[in-house]
């Protein structure tokens, strides 16, 4: 079950909590089945002293409190529901054997052990879909809850019947199928929703590579304007000299020079695309008001591709340009860090109105359906490049902190 919940910040505190509590419930419920020897009447009360408050618990230390949270408690049900099955269907083979009930236990423990390597597969792209797919969860669940009330009717009623096992393994079958039909339908989601993104970021990099050609173009435009001009302002400027009007030759270069200095195009790295990316993602945060201080330094050739380095910076801009737009003019402000030696290092810093949410792998929750495909973006990019990314938030301001 640890590695479905998808427990509240900060995570090592209530993935304890959760821990402690789970081990404490079946501690008690085990103190009663070996010194009070009820087990008949346990299995008949079972789901009101182990599954509701297991239920209570996993609830509390939630991050989700919706239908998700419930289906990663069904799901839990429903491999309890496996344990249980084989364990019945070992007993009723055994018949007579006096060591059945051990090899009964041991059946389960190998089910449960089985189980977590295949929820250790699936679990990867279920916590993705936490955070992506925000409906529909409550209709997922009624197929896990209905085998584990299924099978709690087996075990109140004909659990030694072989009718009744047979109809418990096709339900568990029918169920298991559902969830990799629901493993398929997630991953399906993944890769759209990753290929979509890959194919936006792909058209703000092209646009933002046109919009630097463009502002090139219109430099050597200027350039060549004045450089047509300058005989004729060398002319003004000698007769003022000769004249004696040294005051009004000198206000007259230093007005020049501030009009070349407006019209000059910066330049904030060599690689072409990320040259691109930082001009373009600059400017528009200058058009919406955000202050910028920028100190990049990259060499000519980049350890990684270019272009996927080029995402990765042009997503964190974008999301630390959406944060300062819920913030007042004067506070929005931007501080970006690139180093290329020892290694590329980028930091990326911005004020933000809000908490950010975390979930357990570290990375932001985005609260908003179709949001968050920039992090999980960053986050790929780390994984393929073997990087390491930090998101943090303290004093007001939300952090990114690459290294690579």
């Amino acid at each position: 079950m640890i590695l479905l919940i998808d427990f509240r910040k900060p995570v090592a505190k209530w993935r304890t909590r959760w821990i402690v509590t789970v081990v404490l419930i079946v501690g008690v419920n085990l103190i009663g089945l070996l010194f009070l020897d009820f087990w008949d009447l346990y299995q008949r009360i079972g789901v009101f002293t182990v599954t509701l408050p297991y239920i209570f618990v996993t609830f509390w230390c939630s991050q989700q409190r919706d239908f998700r949270a419930v289906f990663n408690i069904t799901t839990g049900l429903f491999v309890g529901c496996i344990g249980t099955a084989n364990s019945m269907l070992t007993t009723l083979l055994l018949g007579d054997n006096a060591y059945r009930e051990y090899y009964s236990l041991a059946v389960r423990i190998l089910s449960f052990f089985l189980m977590f390597f295949i929820l250790r597969r699936f679990s990867v792209t279920y916590q993705q879909m936490l955070h992506q797919l925000h409906r529909s969860w409550g209709i997922l669940c009624l197929i896990p809850f209905t085998t584990f009330i299924t099978m709690l009717y087996v075990i109140n009623h004909s659990a030694d019947s072989v009718e009744i096992l047979v109809l418990v393994y096709g339900l568990l079958t029918v169920c298991s199928g559902a969830y990799y039909l629901m493993y398929l339908f997630f991953d399906q989601v993944q890769k759209e929703n990753s290929a979509r993104h890959e194919v936006q970021i792909s058209n703000l990099q092209l646009s933002a590579l046109q919009s630097r050609m463009e502002a090139v173009k219109a430099a050597e435009d200027v350039i060549r304007t004045e450089r047509h001009d300058l005989r004729h302002r060398l002319q003004a400027v000698a007769g003022l000299v000769s004249r004696g009007d040294k005051e009004t030759a000198l206000d007259f270069l230093d007005a020049t020079q501030k009009r070349l200095d407006e019209r000059k195009e910066i330049r904030w790295c060599r690689p072409p695309v990320l040259d691109a990316v930082f001009s373009s993602y600059f400017d528009q945060a200058h058009n919406q008001g955000i202050s910028v201080e920028a100190r990049i330094s990259l060499p000519d050739k980049l350890p990684v591709n270019e272009g996927e380095l080029a995402i990765v910076v042009a997503n964190a801009l974008e999301n630390a340009i959406h944060a300062n737009l819920s913030l007042p003019r004067e506070k929005r402000k931007i501080h970006c860090k690139m180093v290329g030696t020892p290694s590329i290092m980028l930091e990326i810093s911005n004020p933000c109105a809000s908490d950010v949410v975390f979930g357990s792998n570290g990375l932001p929750v985005s609260q908003k359906e179709g949001h968050g495909l920039g992090v999980q973006s960053i986050s790929a990019f780390c994984r393929k490049n073997g990087a390491v990314c930090q998101f943090d938030q303290a004093d007001g301001w939300f952090w990114l902190r690459l290294v690579l």
